[in-house]
């Protein structure tokens, strides 16, 4: 017997959605300097001495290894406003608490 490979499945052979199919994530488009559009993941929002952060991950970064962290404040009408963390003291200091919060020890 042989199995068929449909839809990421190697199981039934049918043309149906499974449970363990990839999952669907949450995500945000970036304006960027230049006007281009960044797709990007969001892995948390966190806090960290009072304030609130965003973890994102590019979509298009199939590694895993550009984790973009900005300063992340909520407004009205569901939009958001992110901010870059000038301060690299504080960068370093607010990764450390995403990796805390969000990586998991190998």
């Amino acid at each position: 017997m042989t199995e068929e490979k449909k839809n990421g499945c190697c199981c039934c052979g049918h043309d149906h959605e499974h449970e363990h199919e990839a999952e669907e994530f949450e995500t945000i488009v970036l304006t960027l300097d230049d006007d281009s559009e960044l797709e990007c993941v969001i892995l948390g929002i966190f806090d960290y001495e009072e304030r609130s952060y965003i973890a994102l991950l590019p979509a298009n970064e199939e590694d895993g290894e550009e984790i973009l962290i900005y300063d992340f404040k909520e407004l009205e009408n569901e939009e958001v406003e992110l901010n870059v963390i000038e301060d690299e003291e504080l960068f370093n200091k607010v990764s450390k608490e995403f990796e805390a919060l969000y990586v998991e020890e190998e």
